[in-house]
């Protein structure tokens, strides 16, 4: 009698890697099939026949369209298929832990550079159909709305708890300003519109946070 078959123990893991490798082939080919076709024109069962994945599969995986249009612009920003939480960033640690405001302000003026280098074009071209009333997009733009204000506020209340921002500048007005600088309207403005090479937005970026946020002894 034979005993009980023995799972070997990559098995999972070799299975784990097959997974995450098709589900960044798929956000790769939604990615640049949206640019290619705008919302409207994605279809599911093209992006699963061109990303070489069955239509039931990219449901089970992705959900509907809205969800992983969502999907795909998380992975944009974060730069991984399966990110790390945001606290466990390292850059947002390294961010927290820098002692001088202008340079904790300088690292997130680069984190938000890379963001929109990576989501930036895509993102201003869903918000562009949702302006023009595409209406499965306008949960996606209040959603990330509020994000970036989580984001904001985030960082408005650790300027604030470790003395950075400028007197009688109160949180709310900082987190204000930091979900304007973050806005994917900036980026489109200033870079996609009027040709601005990305690193002079991300300098723009942090001197002109600096400018709002902190006093004036530790702008220039």
């Amino acid at each position: 009698m034979s005993g009980p078959v023995k799972t070997r123990p990559y098995d999972n893991a070799r299975r784990a890697a097959a997974a995450r490798r098709t589900q960044q082939r798929v956000v790769e080919t939604a990615h640049r099939l949206l640019l290619e076709r705008g919302y409207a024109g994605l279809a599911m069962a093209d992006l699963a026949e061109e990303a070489g994945v069955s239509v039931p599969l990219l449901y089970k995986v992705f959900g509907p369209k809205p969800q992983l249009v969502k999907r795909v612009y998380d992975v944009l920003l974060a730069g991984d298929v399966d990110p790390v939480p945001v606290a466990e960033r390292p850059a947002l640690q390294a961010l927290a832990a820098d002692p001088d405001p202008r340079s904790k302000l300088a690292r997130y003026a680069a984190l938000g550079r890379a963001m929109a280098e990576r989501a930036g074009p895509l993102t201003s071209a869903l918000l562009a159909a949702a302006h023009a009333g595409e209406p499965d997009l306008q949960a996606f733009t209040a959603t990330i709305d509020r994000e970036r204000l989580a984001g904001a506020t985030a960082l408005a209340t650790h300027l604030a708890q470790t003395g950075a921002l400028a007197p009688g500048l109160p949180v709310e007005r900082a987190r204000d300003l930091i979900w304007l600088h973050t806005a994917p309207d900036t980026y489109r403005l200033l870079v996609l519109e009027r040709g601005w090479a990305l690193d002079d937005y991300e300098q723009w970026f942090a001197t002109s946070l600096a400018a709002a946020l902190l006093p004036s002894n530790t702008r220039a």
